[in-house]
């Protein structure tokens, strides 16, 4: 009996330990477990005290080009001595590994182990720490550009109202407000001087889920995966639209966005027109990400995503963020 084909698969953390013994010499008592499935999948690889992190992509998600250019970004920044998580090359020398799955073939490229633990709410020392962090990164990548998607408000906005489209009703309130409200964010974009607006490579998913944080406040930054050419802003924009979705005192929320702020100016300004547009970058950062769990719906958003969700999600935080931090506020300035 033939196989019947599959559209995604979870690739057996056991074989993929024994793959990964072979390609890169992990001794027999490495073990290998699945950290998580998502937009890809994570394994975490322990052989003794050695510790690395395994990502597969998903089928079709990354091209063998834009993989090799996130390694390009991750290996410039290791160089310039950033907080990163890095690519590890095998016993060949090669950082991409390809693995022939049962939906078809798919990358993996195995990174080093971000040491501590990923804290949903920390101190604003650390806060800090992440803004400088950030700002060391973006002195590396202003100015660089790869062969991978540019972040035009073509692609936050309009693309990714267009894949919400199918899972919401056009007449519903949340459709009619996500409409009206994409017009007036791309209306405030024209308006931008873009002169004073930095240009380079943006991670465009900078937040607790992506670094790692030590004991004595060291941190490091994982997870390239959305990298690509931008406004730098866009990340400090997705900064602080996580710090209020995890903050609810807003007491400690805005003490904490100064840390951060003041950690990332401690190395680099943000100029006016920057802070001035954070607000509605946020928002834009709110629809490329409903964007991309409508458009990951068959292999990864289907256990959460449906109408109410979206519904929810529209109400809870894309508008409230956007009636608190757009409507009411020209600026942020947390001070």
């Amino acid at each position: 009996m033939q196989n019947f084909p599959v559209s995604s698969s979870i690739l057996s953390a056991t074989h993929v330990g024994l793959f990964l013994q072979d390609k890169y010499g992990f001794s027999g008592k490495a073990t290998c477990k699945l950290l998580k499935t998502g937009i890809n999948h994570s394994y975490l690889v322990t052989d003794i005290e050695r510790k690395a992190v395994f990502r597969i992509y998903s089928l079709a998600w990354r091209t063998h080009l834009e993989i090799s250019e996130e390694i390009r970004l991750l290996n410039l920044l290791r160089e310039a001595g950033t907080s990163v998580s890095y690519p590890i090359k095998d016993k060949s020398g090669n950082y991409i590994q390809e693995l022939n799955a049962p939906e078809g073939m798919r990358f993996g490229v195995l990174f080093s182990f971000a040491e501590g633990e990923k804290l949903l709410n920390f101190d604003a020392a650390v806060h800090f720490k992440a803004g400088e962090t950030m700002a060391r990164i973006h002195q590396v990548t202003q100015n660089l550009q790869l062969k991978r998607v540019a972040y035009t408000p073509k692609v936050v906005l309009q693309d990714s109202l267009d894949k919400i489209k199918g899972f919401l009703p056009a007449d519903s309130e949340e459709m009619q407000w996500m409409a009206s409200t994409q017009k007036y964010l791309l209306n405030e974009i024209s308006k931008a001087d873009t002169s004073k607006l930095r240009e380079g490579v943006t991670h465009m998913d900078i937040w607790f889920d992506n670094f790692n944080i030590t004991k004595d406040g060291r941190v490091t930054l994982f997870d390239f995966d959305f990298c690509g050419n931008g406004w730098l802003c866009y990340d400090i924009a997705y900064y602080i639209l996580q710090l209020h979705s995890t903050e609810k005192i807003e007491a400690g929320r805005d003490e904490k966005l100064k840390n951060f702020l003041a950690g990332y100016e401690s190395v680099t300004h943000i100029s006016d027109e920057e802070k001035r547009l954070l607000p509605a970058l946020g928002v834009c950062m709110y629809f490329f990400y409903l964007g991309v769990q409508c458009e990951r719906f068959d292999n990864w958003s289907n256990v959460f995503l449906n109408e109410t969700y979206l519904k929810r999600f529209i109400n809870l935080l894309v508008k409230k963020y956007f009636d608190e931090n757009v409507v009411t506020k020209n600026t942020v300035n947390p001070s």
